[in-house]
């Protein structure tokens, strides 16, 4: 029987760096590594690929893709993830991938909803029908997009926008959201926006998207194709700029 696909998976959309080596199966463990995002994630980010690759006992041309958190999310983040896994992918050109390793990237709100349902159910809740993914934009802004869970994975349901805080619960409820626990809000927006956001239907859960959601979703994704070359593996931005002009924000006030 041939070996389960191997993944390297970088997460750097938050303030979070993570990383993890694996296949990604809920029956083999990985190698990880957490630590400070931001400007440190540039500095850590190669180090710890190296340490967790001579742990596994691996090379790169030994994995079959590199799965990185594409974005929404932190603009210098999402550069950074994307410019170490082209890097990686051109870098590992030879026999077994002429044209470098493939690369998934991948949406960060999908992980970080897949990541909420993984700690739902760790708790041994029942799982929700409908996960919203919901993460700080600044600038008064966030970052959503939803999912319904079938057959134990995820579909996109809407795919990812910014809104204002305060105008999530009324498109919620005009999609059909119901105010229980089949609805489940997940995110690092709870705190930010408390006031913006309590009237939005569903339960609430802090979480972040991690290298080990990415590591578990990589192998399905890898199957269906999602698979891209290098040269075609690029941030998702969703804002196309990081601060407003002085008439906008006039315009705001």
């Amino acid at each position: 029987m041939p070996a389960a696909p191997c993944f390297l998976a970088i997460e750097t959309s938050t303030d979070t760096l993570s990383l993890a080596l694996g296949t990604g199966r809920a029956d083999e463990a990985a190698h990880r590594f957490q630590g400070p995002g931001g400007a440190q994630a540039s500095t850590e980010l190669l180090p710890q690929v190296q340490r967790l690759l001579a742990e596994a006992g691996l090379s790169l041309d030994e994995l079959d893709a590199i799965a990185f958190g594409r974005g929404p999310g932190s603009f210098t983040g999402l550069r950074t993830a994307c410019a170490v896994a082209q890097g990686l992918a051109y870098g590992t050109r030879g026999p077994r991938h002429p044209r470098g390793l493939p690369v998934l990237p991948l949406d960060t709100l999908l992980a970080l909803a897949e990541q909420a349902r993984a700690d739902d159910a760790a708790e041994g809740r029942a799982a929700p029908a409908r996960i919203v993914a919901l993460l700080d934009a600044r600038m008064e802004e966030l970052y959503f997009a939803a999912y319904a869970l079938e057959g134990g994975g995820l579909r996109a349901i809407a795919p990812p926008r910014l809104c204002a805080p305060a105008d999530l619960a009324g498109w919620l409820r005009e999609q059909g959201f119901a105010d229980d626990d089949r609805t489940l809000l997940a995110g690092n927006a709870f705190g930010v926006y408390a006031e913006a956001l309590s009237d939005a239907p569903g339960r609430r859960r802090h979480a972040l998207p991690t290298a080990d959601a990415l590591l578990r979703l990589a192998p399905a994704l890898m199957a269906q194709g999602a698979a891209v070359g290098a040269s075609d593996a690029l941030p998702l931005y969703v804002r196309d700029k990081v601060a407003r002009t002085t008439a906008e924000r006039e315009a705001k006030a």
